[in-house]
């Protein structure tokens, strides 16, 4: 068990802690890394505070690696040339490597697509990163993505197969639906991913959509 001594060192130290955290906030610091801590997506402000105070408690060495890597990755980063995926260099480490497919392009709306895909380690081919969803009402129309660069790698290269990796909601559709009407007139197979039941799902518990897309899916065996 703690002694009266301990205790009160422990009592006295929290308390200093506190007036110092007080302090802070006062002068704006810790407010000011708070408020920044906002603008990422899914953080709000409580979240925001946590964050915060967890950077202050973390070894000075750390959190000079975190804040030199976030201005790194600002300096630094660009889109690939060929499939605009986020790289360093003039090409991504995918368009680069040689042993990749390159008669099978995937297209898919964000660069974080990319790496889902990656991870799954289902495709051999390149990529094309359209860089968002056609939306005409939020202003993304055909010529706000990379729809003309897209026609542009299917008349250049032997690509034999087009797989759109679009999100399944209405804007990943409308896309999906577009990119197979603008590539009608070339000899290139288009296809959409399969989307259906989760793997160790249970029928009963699917929704009519899912279900329905799912059977529209099917396969022979």
């Amino acid at each position: 068990m703690q002694s009266n001594t301990d205790r009160n060192k422990n009592f006295l130290s929290g308390l200093t802690a506190f007036f110092i955290l007080k302090r802070l906030m006062k002068q704006g610091i810790i407010e000011n890394l708070i408020v920044q801590l906002t603008k990422l997506p899914g953080i709000g402000r409580k979240t925001a505070q946590r964050l915060a105070f967890f950077i202050l408690s973390m070894p000075e060495e750390d959190a000079r690696g975190l804040s030199a890597a976030i201005t790194e990755v600002k300096e630094r980063a660009r889109f690939c040339r060929e499939c605009f995926n986020i790289t360093d260099s003039d090409l991504c480490f995918i368009c680069d490597n040689a042993s990749r497919d390159r008669s099978k392009l995937c297209v898919v709306e964000e660069p974080s697509n990319i790496l889902v895909i990656e991870r799954s380690k289902g495709f051999d081919g390149l990529y094309h990163v359209l860089l968002g969803a056609l939306s005409p009402i939020d202003g993304f129309t055909p010529d706000r993505l990379k729809m003309n660069e897209l026609i542009e790698r299917v008349r250049k290269n032997s690509i034999q197969e087009i797989i759109i990796a679009t999100n399944p909601n209405t804007k990943g559709e409308m896309t999906a639906q577009y990119i197979r009407e603008i590539l009608k007139p070339f000899p290139v197979k288009v296809t959409r991913i399969a989307y259906g039941l989760p793997i160790g799902g249970d029928i009963e518990f699917a929704d009519e959509v899912t279900l329905g897309k799912a059977l529209e899916g099917r396969r022979e065996m």
